[in-house]
């Protein structure tokens, strides 16, 4: 994101917007129209995720589902295990609820799904999900970028106008102090910089397993940008409980200085009420309404 002017003072209720079409929980994004700074002055766009009613969270929590499972998979894929659909997911398919590292991998799971219905919903880019349902463990993240972005969704002739968007996520979501989490996504997000041929790689080879062909061009079509050059753009967001939201530190401690390609870097934060809970609240109506 390009240098800008002083940042505004608070937000501006009356012109509060929210994410417009998509799924009912994007729709609960509000931009707060509070606009930060980063310690070199670039920009830090500020969203509220609200609390969703119990018909919401059950509309959240069998798209969100499907990113672990196919609902179509869970009873040929729990055959043999003597499991219940809810067993089947609590036990062997999401992050462990109170074993560690399980609840940190929730909570990472939560706020990258979280920032990727952003980019697909918000920002119009295509997104891939295939690695949730690709771990060998349930209790890992996967390696590479968190989210890989492209536009156009379907690739008929590559133009130098096409955009290949990599967005680092970090979480917070327990009370405490503000512990950088935008500052550590900006950092992982450079490194996506050098590392995108990996990421697009291993997202090209999950989208083939899975008889993907048409989205596996997409992703190829971004492998070469020396030969067909492409609009490459970066992004960090930090989700953070309310309890760990301190606009103060967060501009203070954030640096883009470093940056591999700060004047195509968006930096977000995503903030909300007892994220923690609800993150728990969504994995169990995840699976108990299998």
């Amino acid at each position: 994101m390009a240098k800008s002017s002083p940042a505004r003072s608070g937000p501006r209720r009356s012109s509060r917007s929210r994410a417009g079409a998509g799924p009912v929980h994007v729709k609960a994004l509000v931009n707060t129209n509070v606009r930060l700074q980063t310690a070199d002055k670039s920009d830090i766009d500020v969203w509220e995720l609200q609390t969703p009613t119990a018909t919401d969270l059950s509309k959240w929590a069998a798209s969100f589902r499907q990113n672990y499972c196919a609902d179509a998979d869970i009873d040929l894929l729990r055959r043999g295990t003597g499991l219940s659909r809810a067993e089947y997911l609590t036990q062997l398919v999401f992050p462990d609820k109170s074993v560690a590292p399980g609840p940190s991998i929730r909570s990472g799971d939560f706020a990258e799904l979280l920032i990727s219905d952003y980019v697909e919903h918000v920002l119009g880019y295509w997104v891939p999900r295939s690695k949730y349902a690709d771990k060998s463990s349930r209790d890992e993240s996967v390696k590479g970028a968190d989210i890989l972005g492209f536009l156009p969704k379907r690739v008929i002739r590559p133009a130098p106008t096409d955009t290949l968007l990599a967005f680092e996520v970090k979480a917070q979501l327990v009370s405490g102090t503000y512990a950088k989490r935008l500052q550590t996504a900006v950092d992982d997000s450079s490194k996506d910089y050098l590392r995108r041929a990996t990421t697009l790689n291993a997202t090209k080879r999950r989208l083939l397993r899975n008889g993907e062909i048409d989205s596996a061009r997409v992703v190829e079509r971004f492998q070469n940008l020396a030969d067909r050059p492409y609009i490459y753009r970066s992004g960090a967001a930090a989700v953070l409980s309310d309890m760990a939201y301190d606009e103060s530190a967060i501009q203070t401690a954030t640096s883009v200085a470093n940056h591999q390609n700060v004047d195509r870097l968006e930096l977000i934060i995503v903030r909300g009420k007892d994220l923690m809970s609800l993150v728990h609240a969504l994995y169990e109506k995840a699976a108990h309404e299998a």
